[in-house]
């Protein structure tokens, strides 16, 4: 089926998932309340709701988790821990997505197998491998696989990816999927920018989402679940069930939560390179330095030869939220490695006004008028890999076009305002 199909049939249809009827007030038995929705103490994430109901989502089945350095409780310990320690659960097995489940790999890499030391569970790679998972659910004999990763709200961040693929396995499979939800750190307020056209499907985005999501990782496993698992697997959907966040609401930014932040991989050390990597990510594309490499990877961005006019140009433009300071670096590795970079910093001054895809895409235009010789990573037109970020050719070809930046959301405009719909109709939170 088409994928301008999916999103009208999805748009129009009743969510059959166990999480409950679809819409911004949907909350039915499967997605669990919790309790003291507001109270003192803030946020309550799903393993909290989860461990307040006694387990009752996963108790008395054989249990695999799905999860990384991000899958802690209030008070730092990480959910693993806490749930083998606890007779409640029959926890058997780990699986790890990129970067690996304690996180010591680094872009584009897992972990691989390997016996946990502190709980004794076995620790399988799960990045990028659904047949792997699909078989490994089958030989564990799992009734439930558990999903609790922190993710940042764009839809290049390979983590939602993993849970696409181990939902389509669950499914498959008849096993039951348990994702326990956390706060999107961008706020939930909305969706923004392109939308991935099929045949740029990659890990870095397989679905057609937009490129900032706006959604939490149990609303977005209900749209998978409804839209994307079924025309993958002949109609079949897994047992989904949402164990719902307590006391968030979709303005809330991650600061406004009171839950610790952990960095969520290698590259995303602080909440700021959370708020500005779903636009400046498109650096990857380019041959210029996304700061990887550096103490503030997507932050500072930058090549050899690149001077002040840059920031000043960018300043010139008064965009909301944002300033850039002339910056110079030398990335330890990645690209442009050991040479000296001139380029800028990119600095939130009010972020509730940022925008960070508008923002990254003003960036890239006027480093092409400026400083023409630094074009695309790659030049072979079959593997663009500002195709891949962005999903689609049409953002690549306006900027090579010479389009003013504030003229390219036109290009997925009406993708835009169809996936905007279609997400409605999976939002738990007000």
């Amino acid at each position: 089926m088409r994928r301008r199909d999916l999103l009208t049939v999805a748009a129009t249809s009743a969510v059959a998932v166990a999480a409950g009827t679809a819409g911004p007030a949907a909350a039915g038995p499967a997605v669990a309340q919790g309790k003291g929705h507001g109270a003192k103490g803030g946020v309550r994430t799903g393993f909290e709701t989860l461990r307040r109901s006694g387990y009752a989502s996963v108790t008395g089945q054989r249990v695999g988790i799905i999860s990384n350095p991000t899958g802690i409780d209030r008070e730092l310990n990480h959910i693993v821990d806490v749930m083998v320690a606890d007779a409640a659960v029959n926890l058997v097995a780990i699986f790890g997505p990129e970067h690996g489940f304690r996180g010591i790999g680094q872009a584009g890499e897992g972990e691989e197998f390997f016996i946990d030391e502190k709980t004794g569970l076995p620790v399988y790679n799960a990045y990028n491998n659904s047949a792997t998972m699909e078989r490994l659910f089958s030989d564990l004999e799992l009734d439930t696989v558990v999903f609790d990763i922190q993710e940042v709200g764009a839809r290049f961040y390979t983590y939602i990816w993993t849970m696409y693929l181990a939902l389509e396995a669950a499914a498959r499979l008849g096993v039951k999927f348990v994702v326990l939800d956390r706060p999107t750190p961008l706020s939930g307020k909305d969706a923004y920018g392109p939308v991935l056209h099929p045949e740029h499907s990659t890990f870095v985005g397989l679905k057609a989402i937009a490129q900032q999501h706006g959604m939490t990782p149990g609303e977005l496993a209900r749209l998978y679940n409804e839209v994307f698992v079924p025309a993958a697997t002949g109609g079949k959907r897994a047992d989904l069930h949402v164990q719902r966040l307590s006391g968030w609401d979709r303005r809330m930014r991650y600061t406004d939560t009171g839950l610790p932040w952990v960095a969520p991989s290698p590259n995303m050390p602080t909440l700021a390179t959370a708020d500005i990597y779903v636009g400046t990510c498109l650096f990857e594309a380019s041959a210029l330095s996304e700061g990887r490499g550096t103490t503030q990877p997507f932050q500072l961005i930058g090549a050899p030869g690149i001077d002040h006019r840059w920031e000043r140009a960018l300043n010139a433009r008064e965009m909301p939220g944002v300033r850039f300071r002339e910056a110079y670096f030398k990335p330890v590795f990645s690209k442009q490695q050991d040479k000296t970079c001139g380029g800028v910093e990119v600095l939130i001054t009010d972020v509730d006004r940022f925008e960070p895809i508008p923002t990254a895409l003003t960036m890239i235009t006027e480093q092409w008028r400026l400083f023409p010789e630094y074009r695309w990573r790659s030049q072979d037109v079959t593997s663009f890999w500002m195709d891949k970020l962005s999903g689609d050719t049409r953002v690549r070809e306006a900027i090579e076009n010479g389009t003013d930046a504030a003229d390219i959301p036109e290009v997925w405009h009406d993708d835009l305002k169809r996936f905007r719909a279609l997400r409605r109709e999976f939002l738990i939170y007000r």
